[in-house]
């Protein structure tokens, strides 16, 4: 019973946990609640900078977020995020209220925006260590006025998910201008559904329409809309969640068996670039700097011998000498080089050298040692 009450608690220690705060606004005149969820290595990790989901209804938005995020950062599929919900259960209305007239914020609304551009979010920019991505997601009356957000030139948030949308007057083409007009990164995500809310669905697919006429051909615009059938105005939240969360990061995901196999094994040559190139996107769209992963510098590595391009494993190993200085990764793809093109002289130096370092993924010592033996035995003169 002690072990399964210790590997509980253990379990728990691997997600992330929702702490309450109170942010007092000179703007609105009044103390607000947020939630705040700070990924699980954050206290271990003093240098690692975390993107910013902000949840609109964080009421009922943040556990589901919460939950996605946990579990795709769990396999390595999303990266570690800091989630900030407010508390809007009882002021949602009002936050977010606009004028039916002009279809802009009304005076209360204007001061929720600003109390969310010049007060909570330096607050939490300041308070923790963020990296320079900013999304923010909303549901109907909250989807509809995030996009204010994108009336200014210079996007204050760097994704936006939109999940069936109440749209304010002329925001159908508000949005898809200032999308085509955008001089930056941007990923929009936006839903709705069969069973949604019909006077929110047909302004919904108007402004799809807008931006697929206009907006898509911005390559700085990542857009993705999704209508799912058999789904409510409230399922369609826990359609929508995943689906946007692996849009925005899609760059941020390790290899897998479909890119490996329709994309990087029938490269003719440039292997090493591919994944040079693939962590560059990651740092210029997220503003993320992470490391290789082993398991991508794997892939590249069967790549290459699938396509016999042995050169390029020198190559490799120059780039694994920056993401793994202290390992023995790097000696390893060059002694497998020199294995490969029958200079096992060199290959079993380099075996021996790796021998020393610290073991990474799978290469151990011991499967040095055997290397190094397999090729000093293809030295002695017989």
């Amino acid at each position: 019973m002690k072990q399964v009450l210790l590997f509980f608690f253990f379990s728990i220690s691997l997600f992330s946990q929702k702490n309450s705060e109170l942010i007092k606004s000179g703007k609105l005149g009044e103390t607000r609640e947020i939630f705040v969820s700070l990924p699980p290595s954050y206290e271990n990790s003093p240098n690692k900078r975390y993107p910013i989901l902000l949840l609109l209804d964080g009421d009922y938005l943040f556990e589901p977020f919460q939950g996605a995020l946990d579990y795709g950062e769990y396999w390595d599929d999303l990266p570690e995020t800091i989630i900030v919900g407010i508390k809007q259960k009882n002021s949602r209305i009002s936050d977010c209220a606009y004028d039916e007239t002009e279809g802009m914020p009304t005076k209360r609304s204007a001061a929720f925006y600003n109390f969310i551009g010049e007060e909570l979010m330096p607050f939490i920019e300041k308070k923790y260590r963020v990296a320079p991505f900013r999304i923010i997601a909303g549901h109907d009356t909250t989807a509809g006025f995030l996009n204010f957000f994108l009336y200014k030139e210079n996007s204050f948030f760097n994704a936006y998910i939109s999940l069936s949308p109440e749209l304010a007057p002329g925001m159908e083409n508000q949005v898809s201008t200032a999308l085509t007009n955008t001089k930056k990164n941007l990923f929009y995500y936006q839903s709705s559904s069969d069973g949604d809310i019909k006077q929110l669905r047909v302004p919904i697919e108007e402004l799809d329409a807008n931006i697929k006429a206009t907006a898509i051909n911005n390559p700085l615009v990542n857009y993705q809309y999704d209508k799912f059938n058999n789904a409510s105005h409230y399922s369609l939240v826990l359609y929508s969640i995943p689906n946007a969360l692996y849009q925005i990061f899609d760059s941020y995901k390790p290899i897998s068996s479909t890119e490996f196999a329709e994309k990087i094994a029938i490269l003719p040559s440039g292997y090493v670039d591919y994944l040079t190139k693939k962590y560059d996107n990651t740092t210029q769209k997220l503003g993320l700097d992470i490391p290789i992963r082993i398991n991508d510098f794997k892939a590249i590595e069967a790549a290459i011998l699938k396509n016999k391009a042995y050169d390029e494993l020198e190559k490799l190993a120059q780039l694994a000498n920056k993401n793994y200085p202290k390992t023995m990764l790097a000696d390893y793809e060059l002694g497998l080089m020199y294995e490969k093109i029958g200079d096992a002289k060199r290959a079993a130096q380099k075996y021996q050298r790796a021998s020393q370092l610290e073991e990474i993924g799978d290469l151990t010592q011991e499967m040095m040692y055997n290397k190094y033996d397999d090729m000093k035995s293809l030295t002695v003169k017989k």
